[in-house]
Order: C-alpha cells, then sequence, then structure tokens
C-alpha cells in the first residue's frame, strides 16, 4: 500500500510561482504512475498532469501546458508540479493519486487514480 501527500501549497499572486510536491510512503515509487489534479469551489475535480514510473511519458490538460512542469525523483519518492505563471483560475485544491487503470487513454479521469492523498490549497490572488 502506497500512501500520498502533498505539500507546497499556499497564496500567491497572478504571475507568480509555486512548487508543489508529492511524497510517498510505503512501497518504491517508481512503480507507479503518478497524476496531479486539482479541484475548485463547486467544480469538478479536473486532471492536471500525470506521469508515467520512469518519467519518460508526460501529459497536461491544454490549460496549464507551457505553464506547469510536472517531474518526479524517485530516489527521493516525489512527484513535482513545478507550476509558474499562475492565474486566478489555477485556485483550488491540488491532490496526487496514483493511476490504477486507463494508462493509454489520452485524457486525465479522476475515475482511472487512486490512492489519493488530502490535498494541498492553492490560492492565486488577481
Amino acid at each position: 500500500q502506497v500512501g500520498l501527500v502533498e505539500s507546497g501549497g499556499g497564496l500567491v499572486q497572478a504571475g507568480g510561482s509555486l512548487n508543489l510536491s508529492c511524497i510517498a510512503s510505503g512501497r518504491t515509487l517508481s512503480a507507479y504512475a503518478i497524476g496531479w489534479f486539482r479541484q475548485a469551489p463547486g467544480k469538478e475535480r479536473e486532471g492536471v498532469a500525470d506521469i508515467t514510473g520512469s518519467g519518460a511519458d508526460i501529459k497536461y490538460v491544454d490549460s496549464v501546458k507551457g505553464r506547469f512542469t510536472i517531474s518526479r525523483d524517485n530516489a527521493k519518492r516525489t512527484v513535482y508540479l513545478q507550476m509558474n505563471d499562475l492565474k486566478f483560475e489555477d485556485t483550488g485544491v491540488y491532490y496526487c493519486a496514483i493511476r490504477s487503470s486507463g494508462w493509454h487513454r489520452p485524457d486525465l479521469s479522476s475515475d482511472d487514480f487512486a490512492s489519493w492523498g488530502q490535498g494541498t490549497q492553492v490560492t492565486v490572488s488577481s
């Protein structure tokens, strides 16, 4: 069983940056593809990015391409989400999770992920 804990959220002005971390406990992280999701108040959870266990394959939702970078350090059992040029609409609770299905799907569906962390709040002021 793998447990995930997110950190690194906070309050930032529009145009600013944050670097989120997702730290895994339990089994080795390299066996798992990890996704980042976010949920704004009153909205459904939205996939942001995911990365395969080796880091060779990465997907982003269109709204964050060119601004966000997902990466991983399996030795540290950590997956990162570097967020630059933050916008007000990036506000929400950010979660990481382990992909459990849908490896060949082009989209990021929360139905394909499990073992969710507790989330970290990101607030972007305009």
